[in-house]
């Protein structure tokens, strides 16, 4: 198995160290540089030719936001992942619309972060989304559902729980949430089946049944 390469980007070198520590046993992954600011994180992904870019939205020099969006236009095949202190639905929502692959909170069990980063470079996020989109009706572009939310509305009626719609998608399960609670909220709904009637009725799902549904 090809090792995946990192590059952090966090201007707190405790964190980094703490990252760096947290990966260290991990043989599939390997650090390949960190930056202290944002302006450093272009010239590193440049040299270094990283899988996935791991950083904080709060930096100097150029904030995480910016990096997410011009990782993505010069460097296309680079994965983006924040791991950020602060987790509103604000911030996730926009660290998910600028490009970011997952967006995963400092609190998270540092046993859990090798399997977290992995998923954010290996996710399919481009053919779930690729998919959904084809499957949008005028329904669906009214309610102003967006792609993601589609494909985790697809996943939520095959029976699946939130922690099997974030591994079927490869998305952290606090973003999955983040998205179920804006479906609900867009198509002012209030449970899982009642979702996923919804987007049965206006043709974006094939039928489900009632056992499915409480699956």
């Amino acid at each position: 198995m090809r090792r995946r390469k990192i590059l952090l980007a966090d201007d707190h070198r405790l964190m980094v160290e703490a990252v760096g520590l947290a990966l260290e046993e991990d043989k599939g992954i390997e650090i390949v540089g960190s930056a202290e600011s944002g302006s450093q994180v272009l010239p590193l992904v440049e040299r270094t030719k990283p899988d996935l870019v791991v950083l904080d939205l709060q930096m100097p020099g150029m904030d995480g936001l910016t990096c997410i969006k011009l990782l993505r236009e010069r460097f296309p095949e680079v994965r983006t992942a924040v791991l950020s202190g602060f987790d509103s639905d604000e911030m996730i929502d926009a660290a998910l619309r600028a490009g970011a692959s997952a967006f995963i909170s400092k609190t998270i069990d540092p046993a859990e972060l090798p399997a977290a980063l992995r998923r954010a470079v290996e996710a399919p996020v481009a053919e779930a989304i690729g998919r959904a989109k084809k499957r949008l009706d005028s329904a669906v572009a009214e309610k102003g559902l967006t792609e993601r939310e589609v494909a985790v509305l697809q996943a939520l009626a095959q029976g699946q729980s939130n922690k099997e719609i974030a591994r079927t998608l490869w998305l952290a399960a606090q973003t999955v949430k983040f998205h179920l609670t804006n479906i609900y909220r867009k198509l002012n709904v209030r449970s899982r089946t009642e979702a996923v009637h919804w987007a049965y009725r206006h043709g974006l799902l094939e039928p489900v049944s009632e056992s499915e549904l409480r699956a």
